[in-house]
């Protein structure tokens, strides 16, 4: 408060109108914008960039400029495509199409087209009732029901959450035996922004957590819709059932930890941290690993997000050919990977394409969450299950600056559309982690390449 004392302020409705839809449509003609959430601050702060600047040809004040935001979808570069494309002739484009395919790569219903980009995607918590209660974690596994927010928190007592300085370490011991390479990871953070909301009328259906955009699998729990449902026929009134930044951190679920070892001949053990469903991936994925489940004091855990075990075995499975392979799911799609130059080179297949824009924005988005994974992204749990790191800087998410070029090449194939930055992921994990020399434990804090 004290920065913005005395100071005008503009957000993207404030624009004039005119600027706005330029930045809107650049931004759906790149990709550059997926869920939408983190856009419209980023919109505001390129427009009075772009007003600023004498030579938009020049990346370095654009990376600069956007260390102050998180994009957690989009992997920055379509952003920075964005701001090189801003006055082109805005292409032509069947932008039902693109939604269907951005639903199958965010495995949620998601819509595309510009007014995405101005934060009207239509989350969760965007069209609830201006009269509804307030309902936040009261700390104790139940909830503080109030008028407002500021009365809700102020009655939990919450606390503002800090990044710690303690250090992350993976939770899990390597399981013996005589290996060729071996991997540890942290706990990790899915890290979508929108923090979890829900909201509903007395007898009536409550809004789900995914309004738009699937959170990578980290919002597919039913707890605050439940609540906001038994919460309003308690009250007779419509509610609001909010989760903080802290809370989502706590309470949502994490990449389960593993800590494995190969054999030259793909053979081996992996203990990860006890999953409901995990062991049927690793026991699909591979059949060569001994799975052991292990109980581990922690955040909950999920195998609904992004390649959850399958990324971290197929890394160990490279580690011991010495070389990545076509990655390849059961519907069909496949990706590869490989690390050069400075650069991450995909290719990727994934049936009908419907829209390369949007398929080739997800590959990039998912090559920039594999690059944050083996390079820079743990939050800090410790011994006692308790997370320490519970602001948006304390993910390791990695910034503009950070992330090297991705080139991605979208490949026709005939069949239904099906997932394909899936295996993006586990191909770029598997290609990076091999380029780094396998590090033991990730993240490898290794950014460039």
């Amino acid at each position: 408060m004290r920065r913005v004392a005395g100071r005008s302020i503009t957000t993207v409705d404030g624009l004039e109108p005119a600027v706005a839809e330029r930045w809107a449509d650049a931004l759906c003609d790149s990709g550059g914008s997926q869920c939408g959430f983190c856009t419209p601050g980023i919109v505001v702060r390129l427009a009075a960039l772009r007003e600023k600047t004498a030579d938009p040809t020049q990346h370095g004040p654009v990376d600069r400029a956007l260390q102050a935001h998180l994009c957690r979808c989009t992997g920055w570069q379509t952003i920075v495509e964005a701001w090189d494309h801003l006055d082109a002739p805005v292409a032509e484009r069947d932008l039902e199409a693109a939604s269907r395919r951005a639903t199958i790569e965010g495995r949620s219903p998601q819509v595309v087209g510009p007014q995405v980009a101005l934060g009207r995607g239509g989350f969760a918590d965007d069209h609830a009732p201006s009269d509804a209660l307030v309902a936040v974690p009261d700390g104790a596994g139940g909830w503080v029901v109030a008028e407002t927010i500021v009365e809700a928190r102020r009655a939990a007592g919450k606390v503002q959450g800090r990044r710690t300085t303690a250090t992350s370490e993976p939770p899990l011991a390597l399981p013996d035996g005589d290996w060729v390479a071996t991997l540890r990871t942290s706990w990790v953070e899915p890290a979508y922004l929108e923090t979890d909301a829900s909201w509903c009328r007395p007898g009536g259906e409550p809004a789900p957590l995914t309004a738009n955009g699937g959170a990578f699998g980290g919002k597919h729990l039913d707890e605050l819709p439940r609540a906001a449902r038994e919460l309003a026929d308690r009250h007779g009134r419509p509610v609001r059932v909010l989760w903080s930044r802290e809370d989502s951190v706590r309470f949502g679920p994490k990449r389960p930890p593993v800590a494995g070892g190969v054999r030259a001949d793909g053979s081996g053990v992996i203990h990860i941290a006890r999953t409901a469903g995990v062991a049927d991936v690793l026991a699909k994925v591979a059949p060569n690993l001994t799975v052991v489940e292990v109980d581990v004091d922690g955040p909950p855990t999920s195998a609904d997000l992004r390649a959850a075990g399958w990324a971290e075995a197929a890394m160990l499975a490279t580690a011991a050919r010495g070389r990545t392979e076509v990655v390849t799911t059961d519907d069909g799609a496949w990706a590869e990977a490989e690390v050069d130059d400075g650069r991450i080179r995909v290719r990727v297949s994934a049936g009908e394409v419907l829209d390369t824009v949007v398929l080739r924005s997800y590959a990039i988005g998912a090559a920039h969450m594999a690059f944050g994974f083996v390079t820079s992204e743990s939050v800090t749990v410790d011994p006692s299950g308790t997370v320490h790191d519970l602001t948006i800087r304390s993910f390791g998410v990695p910034r503009s600056v950070d992330t090297p070029p991705i080139e991605v090449e979208v490949v026709e194939a005939g069949g239904p559309p099906v997932n394909g930055s899936d295996a993006v992921f586990v191909a770029v994990a598997s290609a990076l982690w091999l380029h780094q020399g396998c590090p033991a434990d990730l993240p490898s804090a290794r950014l460039a390449l």
